[in-house]
């Protein structure tokens, strides 16, 4: 499974959507892979350099917000809120 971040990663996890993601991740007991896509600024002068940074965000959901989960059947989960419930439904398994 894979978590497609900004780069701020696993950071801020109170304030931030991408740390609120990871945290929910550890907290059910997965293991997943981060990977960190740039674009984190939406400005103006931004837009073409982010649209590049995250074509495969765009590619795997149809948008280009992070975070998304990929989850190892190919499902992609989407918002960092949306994760948070995936996550507390569908603990790991020991």
């Amino acid at each position: 499974m894979g978590l497609y971040t900004c780069e701020q990663k696993k950071s801020t996890p109170r304030f931030h959507p991408c740390g609120k993601a990871a945290k929910a991740l550890d907290d059910a007991g997965h293991e997943y892979e981060i990977e960190a896509v740039g674009g984190y600024r939406m400005l103006p002068w931004t837009w073409p350099k982010r649209s590049r940074d995250r074509a495969v965000i765009k590619e795997l959901s149809g948008q280009e917000n992070v975070p998304i989960l990929v989850l190892d059947d190919g499902e992609v989960i989407s918002g960092s809120g949306t994760i948070a419930d995936w996550a507390e439904a569908n603990p790991a398994s020991d």
